[in-house]
């Protein structure tokens, strides 16, 4: 019987911690029924634990612009999906898809960015989502 106790306290250990991890990863803020895209120009690219954030600018038609932070997914998950912390930078211009914030702010998840020579590279999702 005491053998089994350090097994049963590292089963509840785990299953703690994925209940944490699975909580820490919702996806519920972003509204996933509407994707945004506009043209921007690239602030500053965040390649961090656990998400990497895409800070842009987003360029209007009337040449005004506004600032939106993009959150993506793990160093780990965007390395997968051909992303770099190199992959872009300051200044870079890009299109962008975005699942908006449900709160109506200027931040959302990052689906996809289509750099200047074409290329598409996917953050969340896929052409299929």
């Amino acid at each position: 019987m005491m053998r089994s106790a350090p097994r049963v306290c590292a089963a509840l250990l785990f299953a703690l911690g994925a209940s944490a991890a699975l909580g820490h990863h919702s996806f519920a803020m972003f509204d996933t029924t509407k994707q945004v895209e506009f043209d921007a120009i690239v602030r500053e690219f965040q390649w961090t634990n656990p998400h990497c954030w895409l800070d842009v600018l987003a360029t209007g038609q009337g040449g005004g612009s506004a600032q939106w932070a993009l959150e993506a997914q793990s160093p780990a998950m965007m390395h997968r999906k051909g992303w770099t912390k190199l992959r872009v930078a300051p200044g870079d211009k890009i299109k962008v898809s975005v699942f908006p914030s449900r709160d109506g702010s200027r931040s959302g998840a990052l689906r996809s960015a289509t750099l200047s020579d074409g290329m598409v590279l996917w953050a969340y999702g896929s052409q299929d989502y």
